[in-house]
């Protein structure tokens, strides 16, 4: 049976923690996560012990990334399991602290990205969410000081927002991008999938159906714009009621009219019942 992590609530706890493996001369790959770990974490901790010879994972259910009608207070919390799945993969060290140690009285500085944290997906729905994204992630960055971060592409333009800062305030973290862990039926993994009724847990697959279609269709010399419409079009019809549904420059997430302006990928967030799902592929 493997050992289990050791379990970090305090920053001093932490940062002791972090100087005992780098005074062996070990790389550190951190994987930030809200817990409620599924296979998709899983291969987020598999790719991080390929990068570096011991592993981070934070868990902490981040409150500035949720505005007052959303479910912070209902967001899954599973730390039995989590510890259990964690200590089967051997990670080094879990960072668990509470919301006082991450936002002590008087916290008052806060990272407010630009570029791609205001290109009008996420950001036209959630203003407050990158806003928190980007302070906790900072935070976690200078807390555990890792040489690589790993983020999951499911998140993508979380993930464009984490590379961007990064670069932009020199943390000097490579950040790492892993691929969309996907059930059989093609959902995208998400701790928040647990929401959907069994009814909808069949409709979720359409959104990746329809991606799946608007990237054949723009590969094959379609319009852009038309493989898209037929797209939304194929999500609305099965019931979901649709935030956004783009095609956008890979890299900085503006709006293309071609595929011949850049690499593309396709951007959805729709609503399903309660449940808000998101999800992208490169076309």
């Amino acid at each position: 049976m493997s050992a289990s992590p050791l379990i970090a609530r305090t920053v001093p706890t932490l940062r002791r923690a972090v100087d005992n493996l780098r005074k062996r001369k070990a790389t550190i790959a951190l994987v930030p996560t809200m817990g409620a770990l599924h296979d998709g974490h899983v291969s987020l901790v598999r790719l991080a012990k390929r990068r570096a010879s011991r592993v981070v994972v934070s868990i902490f259910v981040n409150p500035t990334q949720f505005a007052p009608t959303e479910d912070f207070g209902a967001y899954p919390r599973t730390w039995k399991a989590d510890i259990a799945k964690l200590a089967a993969e051997d990670v080094d060290i879990v960072w668990h602290p509470g919301v006082d140690a991450m936002y002590p009285d008087g916290f008052a500085t806060r990272i407010v990205p630009e570029g791609p944290a205001i290109a009008g997906l996420e950001d036209r729905f959630r203003p407050h969410f990158f806003g928190g994204v980007a302070t906790v992630v900072g935070k976690l960055f200078t807390q555990c000081r890792p040489d690589f971060a790993i983020f999951g592409e499911k998140d993508f333009q979380q993930l464009r927002v984490v590379s961007q800062m990064t670069r932009d305030l020199d943390l000097g973290v490579k950040v790492v991008g892993s691929r969309t862990v996907r059930e059989r039926d093609g959902l995208a993994m998400s701790s928040r999938n647990v929401y959907l009724s069994p009814e909808e847990r069949r409709t979720a697959p359409i959104l990746y159906r329809a991606m799946k279609d608007s990237a054949g269709r723009i590969r094959a010399g379609e319009a852009v714009a038309s493989a898209m419409k037929r797209g939304a079009a194929t999500i609305e019809a099965a019931g979901f009621a649709l935030d956004y549904y783009e095609a956008r420059h890979a890299e900085t997430l503006a709006p293309l009219a071609s595929r011949k302006d850049g690499p593309l990928r396709i951007l959805v967030a729709a609503k399903l019942g309660t449940t808000r799902l998101i999800d992208n592929i490169a076309v």
